[in-house]
């Protein structure tokens, strides 16, 4: 068995090479001095651990003797964690989806030893198929001309990478933010809805909470009740569907199908954390418990299956895991999740397991029509052709059994790292769920993951904080999405407790993130701070896709710390980003949904509950409602209860029960 340089480092990822016989390093100075002493190109291959695509190239490729040989004589190899350098993959990525049109993971791309991109890809096939070059072809030819054509290959890196500064810039010297751009990504959104199985678009179908939380504020903000609806359809069919866990709760990555029912069964952290907010804010609009219910679903799943003893919570797990456990190297997509149909009769018995398969949509010969691998034949995936009822208890006794049973498969790959950023989003939802659902556990779940961060992975008093934490290390200086992120959590955790220590928090971490990333002279937020000089561009990420962007976190982060604090700076410096990306808002809005709600929080007129005395059960009533631009104060002093409803510096006169509030806020 080979062993390389990867053997040393943390990351699941890079541990899942570092037994190939490809020469890795770790991206870093050593390969950079390598690569300039020896004048060879880099070969870059980033990925991540729970990536399926990526575990299919080391298998075909950097597992080959052969291949790895090409590899080691003509380049250095260098393996990247995209979870954890997100920096590095987006200057790279962003050349892949210039240079190629796409984009996705595992990433290739062939650099300069000056770290200047020449040649990108993602996936290649060992040999040629699929339509695309074999890798070893593509090695060869890149190899001879770095040899015969290197002026060529050095100019074009110049010249690609002065195009990829062009394409990334962001000033604030253009026109003024046009507020018709809400109306503007509202009809598009209209336009690509299918209104029939929900979301945007055609297959594959990949949840993109930025977009509900876009059409629930817009609808808040203009009554317009399809925006709404629209949000509402979506979730209620990605409930349904093979792409929610029926079993265990929360959401696989996305549907390779139009109706959410053939998912890709990896599961992220950062997917569960922006849901569950997503059908909490659901249930608050509608008072429906499907959305409650769901809600919960994912945040119990993330308690018992992603979360670290210690209160943090894992990254993800994997699509893959092992068909039979007497062949523990065969591996299918989905194996942990899917049942036959034999299985379920021996399990709940020949009567509860018809009506169970008559509600789950199960068949005897499996009820996948289309399956190219074959990883779901006579087998099935569980979705709701019959609407659940919640209180049958002879169904919830079912799924018991069955996840009991499942429990004992082999589990797929955790990825048990612990990202600063993704961790804020899920204590966010916890502290949200704790709020809207009134549920202790969720309450402690987030208090518990906070002081995870603060003890591990954030100096405060120096303002220090770290990117991940793995096997008690933690590594990688934070991006401005990891102090964006925290900013919005302690927030959150303030609106539970009214403790000061978490005000402080939040203003220390904001004071901070302005420090390292904001662009003083153009405007907005540079990812990463400048101290990364490996780096050969640095970027204003602002596309809110899977993940909101780390601006549109930023400026959702300083608007809300401006409202409670009434600290004009922070306002100002929000305000500044928008006119940075206001040729972005005013061309492009349905990139940039998360950052129109920030928008249209700063447009919003001011709006704050003033609570008084022992008024816990005014805050709880206040909490069921969705009231995304009022903001809540608490005088928590032993008077009376009282409640205030302050909105564009003008003040209704105090209620004091739960009934008159209620009224209020209606």
């Amino acid at each position: 068995m080979h062993t390389n340089r990867l053997i040393h480092e943390k990351s699941p990822y890079l541990l899942q090479h570092a037994h190939n016989p490809v020469d890795w390093y770790p991206w870093g100075d050593e390969a950079f001095r390598k690569a300039r002493e020896e004048d060879k190109p880099i070969f870059l291959s980033a990925g991540y651990s729970t990536c399926h695509w990526c575990h299919v190239m080391e298998r075909e490729s950097f597992e080959s003797e052969e291949i790895a040989a090409i590899l080691n004589r003509d380049f250095v190899s260098i393996k990247l964690d995209r979870e954890e350098r997100p920096d590095v993959d987006r200057v790279y990525m962003t050349f892949v989806q210039a240079t190629t049109g796409s984009g996705g993971w595992p990433m290739s791309v062939w650099l300069t030893p000056d770290l200047k991109p020449f040649y990108g890809g993602t996936y290649f096939p060992p040999d040629s198929r699929y339509g695309r070059p074999g890798f070893s072809h593509v090695l060869e030819q890149l190899a001879q001309a770095w040899k015969t054509q290197r002026d060529k290959i050095l100019d074009s890196s110049v010249s690609i990478l002065a195009e990829l500064e062009s394409y990334t810039y962001v000033s604030a010297g253009g026109a003024p933010v046009d507020t018709s751009a809400l109306d503007s990504c509202y009809y598009s959104f209209r336009r690509s809805f299918d209104r029939h199985y929900g979301g945007f678009g055609t297959a594959p179908k990949f949840p993109r909470p930025s977009v509900l939380n876009f059409l629930f504020r817009y609808f808040h903000r203009t009554g317009e009740e399809e925006a709404r609806d629209m949000a509402l359809l979506t979730l209620r069919e990605m409930a349904a569907g093979g792409m929610c866990d029926q079993i265990g709760g929360g959401f696989h990555r996305y549907s390779v199908d139009e109706r959410w029912f053939v998912p890709h069964f990896e599961k992220m952290l950062y997917d569960q954390a922006q849901l569950a907010v997503s059908y909490l804010e659901a249930f608050q609009i509608t008072g429906e418990p499907l959305y409650s219910r769901v809600a919960r679903d994912i945040l119990d799943y993330v308690l018992r299956d992603m979360t670290h003893p210690g209160g943090g919570f894992y990254s993800a797990e994997d699509a893959d895991s092992i068909i039979d456990p007497a062949h523990p190297h065969e591996k299918g997509e989905g194996a942990f999740y899917i049942w036959a149909h034999s299985q379920l009769v021996e399990l709940l018995g020949p009567e509860r397991a018809a009506s169970f398969a008559e509600i789950y949509g199960c068949l005897p010969n499996g009820n996948v029509d289309h399956d190219p691998q074959g990883e779901f034949t006579g087998k099935n995936i569980l979705y709701q052709k019959r609407p659940v009822d919640a209180a049958d208890e002879e169904l919830a006794a079912c799924r018991r059994i069955l996840l009991d049973v499942r429990s004992r498969r082999p589990r797929p790959h955790l990825d048990d790292k612990i990202l600063t950023s993704w961790n804020a989003m899920m204590i966010s939802a916890f502290a949200r769920g704790a709020q809207i659902l009134d549920e202790s556990r969720y309450r402690d779940a987030a208090f518990r993951a906070f002081d995870f961060l603060m003890a591990n992975l954030y100096d405060v008093s120096a303002g220090i904080l770290k990117r991940r934490w793995r096997d008690g290390e933690a590594a990688v200086d934070a991006f401005l999405d990891d102090y964006a992120a925290v900013t919005l959590a302690a927030l959150d955790l303030y609106e539970i407790s009214f403790e000061p220590r978490l005000l402080d928090t939040a203003t220390a971490t904001a004071s901070r993130m302005v420090g390292l990333f904001e662009d003083r002279d153009h405007g907005a937020f540079f990812s990463s701070p400048d101290s990364n000089s490996e780096l050969v561009l640095r970027m204003k990420e602002d596309y809110d896709g899977a993940e909101p962007s780390g601006n549109s976190l930023a400026v959702m982060a300083l608007l809300r710390l401006a409202a409670r604090c009434g600290n004009d700076a922070f306002n100002d410096k929000a305000q500044h980003a928008l006119t940075a990306f206001s040729s972005r808002i005013n061309k492009q809005a349905v990139t940039i949904p998360q950052m129109l709600c920030a928008l249209m929080l700063s447009l919003a007129p001011k709006s704050e509950i003033q609570l008084s005395g022992a008024a816990q059960p005014l805050l709880d009533e206040f909490h069921r409602h969705f009231r995304p631009f009022t903001s809540v104060t608490w005088n928590r002093n032993d008077g009376a209860p009282s409640a205030s409803l302050c909105e564009d510096f003008v003040c209704q006169p105090p209620v004091n029960t739960v009934e008159e509030l209620r009224e209020l806020l209606h």
